[in-house]
């Protein structure tokens, strides 16, 4: 399929506003509303540049932006919950796990071969979704060629039977055993199918480049050399049919239209998270020591977020329109360490906020993944009920800003450490040694357990 016929987006009906997006993040981040405003317009330029003129398209460049703030306010959550949003192809990468060209360790262009692999297994899950049911039928079709095998026929085309009732009789228990395995009557049957195998040999490559980072697919250069075989296996029927249907959905796949728009999405609609872009940034006059190396990688890093061609097992990937969203806590460097040409690749530059007493009472609570609400479910699975009061949770926040701003400021993390703290007991209880089913947290209770850490800040450093 030409590149042309994939220039509008299949489900643009579907795409967010800037408002509806930022509405989307409220409800699993609170606060930075500066933060979700810049995304959701880029993320809306996405959609507004596939739809521009298209003497155009290739001009709108994406809005790169770097996310600046202490760790633990929300920065890697914005943009997953994004991706999630947007239902685009999506990879977080650590900046200080790359390394540049000559040393030992990831070179930067795995980061799209990487995106391009999930790009891939995004399309074949929605096209195995669509043709689920289809490989579903003809999978219960072989399970009953093995059940009842079907009638042989003579070279001149008859029965190898006598009996002229046997076709007829055969097609009825067909159809009584169809009926049954659709029931899930026949699930624990065993039968004896077929299932290919591959015979692709084991090879290694000596040295930091794996094959996979070269590009290479092992399963197209040999699947002439050396073809699928086929292998008996006895499984129940409810086991056949999970592999079989899998086996005639592959088949039903057009793989290599799947890969053109997987290609497609990851050039028009991907998006590479960079954290930790500040452990690249070194200080002026700095270039001793493992620093050595940094300013290397953002010369590596920075013809992949300019726009070039990378060379992935499925083919070329342009990296011109993929949108990067760079984060750094920026305590030591300053984004004005980066070298310039890179700095100039992230024109849109957000500060975060650290978070107050308040916000951690929202993040407590408001969310739909709210922590209490988290630690409320899996003590549901022992038959526990977790209660909170109001002002038991106000406490809570009190003493995660209080430590903050004591030992260190982890921002929303410290919330993890301070409510496994406070509902350790229980958590190591339940079910059998808890004497009530019911676990009521009052603000006493809060401080009776944790008042004693937040003041010996020595033993906070090691717990909370």
């Amino acid at each position: 399929m030409p590149r042309a016929e994939l220039s509008q987006p299949a489900d643009s009906s579907r795409e967010l506003t800037p408002k509806e997006i930022v509405r989307e993040l409220d409800k699993y981040i609170i606060g930075q509303g500066n933060a979700k405003k810049s995304v959701a317009i880029a993320l809306r330029n996405r959609w507004r540049r596939l739809h521009a003129p298209e003497h155009l398209r290739e001009e709108i460049m994406p809005n790169n932006i770097i996310l600046i703030g202490p760790t633990g306010v929300g920065k890697t959550e914005i943009a997953r919950r994004l991706a999630k949003l947007a239902d685009a192809p999506f990879i977080k990468v650590e900046a200080s796990k790359f390394t540049e060209v000559g040393y030992v360790g990831r070179d930067v262009e795995s980061m799209v071969r990487d995106l391009t692999e999930i790009a891939v297994n995004m399309v074949k899950a929605e096209k195995t979704a669509e043709v689920q049911a289809k490989a579903a039928m003809l999978a219960d079709e072989r399970i009953l060629d093995e059940l009842v095998p079907p009638l042989r026929r003579t070279d001149q085309g008859g029965l190898a039977e006598p009996n002229e009732t046997s076709e007829l009789e055969n097609r009825k228990t067909r159809d009584r055993l169809r009926e049954m395995l659709r029931a899930g009557e026949l699930d624990h049957r065993m039968v004896e199918v077929e299932i290919p195998t591959s015979q692709i040999p084991l090879m290694q490559v000596m040295g930091p480049v794996s094959l996979e980072e070269m590009g290479i697919n092992i399963q197209d250069m040999f699947g002439n050399l050396f073809p699928k075989k086929q292998k008996q296996r006895k499984l129940t029927v409810a086991e056949a049919r999970l592999l079989l249907t899998q086996e005639e959905a592959h088949k039903l796949i057009d793989m290599e239209k799947a890969t053109k728009e997987a290609l497609h999405r990851v050039e028009n609609s991907g998006i590479i998270f960079i954290d930790e872009i500040d452990k690249i940034a070194s200080s002026k006059g700095q270039t001793s020591g493992p620093d050595v190396s940094r300013e290397g990688v953002q010369r590596d890093l920075l013809p992949i977020v300019e726009g070039s061609s990378v060379t992935t097992k499925h083919g070329m990937v342009k990296t011109d329109h993929v949108l990067f969203i760079a984060s750094g806590a920026f305590h030591v460097a300053k984004p004005s360490d980066l070298i310039p040409e890179l700095q100039g690749r992230f024109p849109i530059r957000v500060e975060l906020q650290s978070l107050t007493q308040d916000d951690f009472v929202k993040i407590l609570t408001l969310p739909r993944n709210a922590l209490i609400a988290q630690y409320t479910a899996m003590l549901e699975t022992e038959g526990v009920a977790l209660e909170f009061d109001d002002d038991a949770v106000g406490e809570i926040a009190k003493v995660a800003f209080e430590v903050n701003e004591q030992v260190e400021n982890i921002g929303a993390r410290r919330l993890h450490t301070i409510l496994t703290t406070l509902l350790e007991e229980p958590l190591f209880e339940a079910p059998d040694g808890l004497a009530s089913k019911t676990i009521h947290v009052t603000k006493q209770l809060v401080l009776e357990k944790l008042t004693s850490i937040v003041k010996n800040r020595d033993l906070a450093r090691y717990i909370l």
